[in-house]
């Protein structure tokens, strides 16, 4: 069996070509078209060198075409490599000659930083260019152009479950890095492979689109294809014969009124930086969402009030959590409901079935112990990150005799067995010998009304060692003190973790994902002393 990218999207094609595939702004195709224009695109990029373990770059905002690219490159049996749109001419430069990349499918739009990343990126010999608003000049053929003069056939050699999957992720505090996995590794735990409430494996390469013969879903993809998010979300869907729907850029009303259009079934953000605008737009509107049925976040934090504010807008939709990474997939699920007990933290969840929680000496927390460890998950790992021997090193534990991956994120085994997620270890501030999470002191910041959105770091202090900080950025029209904000606090959460000094910010920096930003937060902090709130001596 070949659990491989291409091969289950191309099983979709043969049961359902005639149903929309993708929707973007004005342009959708159906499942046979995106294959045909997938077929060119791969044609095109072997006649430019790239075939069996190619990297290919990809720096797109979300587009048709970049489902396209995607699904090419896997047809050919190479790697994509996600290239952040945000990025700097110095960063793309990074990424493009880190990850070898011989290829880069790109939109017009970033040709300027292009051109002046590639001298530094010696192995990217050819270039397609997505036409679009801007009549910028640039290097390379047209992305019309190259569909237009190649081949639709799917003739394309034999693949396996062992091609490479990579994964470029900039994190939250530092540099980006590819994580490694193979095909059908990364299938069972983020694609549909492995069904995530039961933990039970598919038995075949088929199961997923022979499930899609009673009807699709419309599933609306809010996160940039640079995000293994939603690259997951939008391959599971097409494996099942489901509709994507994209919006090129982030926009919280366009998001309801494109639900509306296209009557979508199920909404897949990042956690609060999407959901309170959204919730905020919603309020303001009026919009039928009579044909949604969930919502599913997962990446970063999602705080239960603004959860509440959903269940209450929406009280038949069902809202789940998940949480994972890009080294371990997924790890655990969150069924919501209106004023749930979330605990003290970040998400609180079933554990997965290779999920496991370990301490100090790597052995296992019990479940119900209501212990802090460290995350881990067995059975379908990646095989490391590329480049980077030590690190790969660093991010495995043997625990019991059986292989670990252990990325650094802690959590909280509860007394019914479920986990908490707390936050990943090297953002937590150790405050007096005391560890604190950012997301346990943002959930509880975001349950302010006057707070729209906030980041916690620790900053230097010459009695603690590190003192908590948070980052906030106002509803619109809102001033609160610091006095109002720590009393709310502490309400919710230990004294230790009050944040002792507070800025208050026009916006929130995050990263293009909506993850947290934290080295942004830490810079702001250090940069503008004056501007700090903080308790009287």
């Amino acid at each position: 069996m070949a659990y491989n990218i291409a091969d289950l999207f191309e099983h979709a094609v043969d049961y359902f070509p005639e149903r929309t595939a993708v929707i973007c702004a004005d342009d959708q195709v159906t499942y046979a078209e995106l294959e045909e224009q997938a077929n060119r695109l791969a044609h095109h990029l072997a006649a430019h060198g790239v075939g069996a373990g190619s990297h290919v770059g990809m720096c797109t905002r979300n587009r048709l075409q970049s489902f396209v690219t995607m699904l090419a490159v896997y047809k050919l049996r190479a790697a994509l490599i996600n290239v952040n749109y945000r990025y700097t001419a110095k960063e793309i430069q990074y990424v493009l000659d880190n990850a070898d990349v011989v290829a880069l499918v790109h939109e017009r739009v970033y040709s300027e930083r292009v051109a002046e990343a590639l001298p530094g990126a010696p192995s990217v010999k050819h270039c397609v260019v997505i036409e679009d608003e801007t009549d910028l000049p640039f290097i390379g053929t047209a992305y019309r152009e190259a569909l237009a003069t190649s081949r639709p056939e799917r003739d394309f050699e034999e693949r396996s479950g062992d091609d490479l999957y990579l994964l470029y992720t900039g994190g939250t505090t530092g540099m980006p890095k590819g994580v490694i996995w193979r095909h059908e590794d990364v299938w069972r735990t983020l694609g549909g492979g492995i069904n995530f409430m039961t933990g039970e494996p598919l038995t075949s390469e088929y199961d997923q689109a022979e499930a899609g013969k009673g009807g699709g879903l419309s599933r609306l993809c809010l996160a940039p294809l640079i995000h293994g998010n939603a690259q997951w979300a939008g391959l599971m869907a097409l494996f099942g014969g489901d509709t994507v729907v994209l919006l090129t850029q982030f926009d919280p009303a366009e998001v309801w009124a494109t639900l509306e259009r296209h009557k979508v079934n199920l909404i897949v953000l990042i956690g609060d930086a999407m959901a309170r605008p959204m919730i905020d737009a919603y309020k303001a509107g009026s919009y039928d969402t009579s044909s949604l049925l969930a919502i599913s976040s997962s990446a970063a934090l999602f705080s239960q009030s603004v959860k509440n504010e959903y269940l209450e807008a929406m009280p038949n939709v069902i809202i789940t959590d998940a949480i994972g990474s890009s080294e371990t997939g997924f790890m655990g699920i969150g069924m919501i409901t209106k004023d749930s007990e979330q605990g003290q933290g970040g998400p609180r969840v079933s554990a997965g079935k290779d999920t496991i929680v370990i301490d100090e000496e790597n052995n296992p927390i019990p479940a119900g112990s209501e212990q802090i460890g460290r995350l881990g998950r067995g059975g379908y790992i990646p095989l490391g990150y590329y480049k980077d021997p030590e690190k790969t090193a660093r991010l495995f534990v043997e625990v019991e005799g059986k292989r670990y991956t252990v990325p650094g994120d802690f959590a909280r085994h509860e007394a019914d067995g479920t986990i908490t997620l707390l936050g990943r270890g090297n953002t937590c501030v150790n405050t007096g010998g005391e560890k604190v999470f950012p997301e346990e002191v943002e959930s509880a910041l975001m349950s302010h009304p006057d707070v729209f959105d906030v980041l916690v770091v620790g900053v230097p202090d010459q009695r603690l060692g590190q003192a908590v900080a948070a980052v906030v950025e106002p509803r619109p029209g809102a001033n609160p003190s610091f006095d109002e904000l720590s009393a709310h606090v502490r309400k919710e959460i230990a004294g230790y973790k009050v944040p002792k000094s507070i800025w208050l910010v026009d916006k929130v920096h995050r990263l293009a994902t909506g993850k947290a930003d934290y080295r942004w937060a830490n810079d702001y902090a250090t940069e503008h002393p004056e501007d700090v709130l903080c308790a009287p001596n």
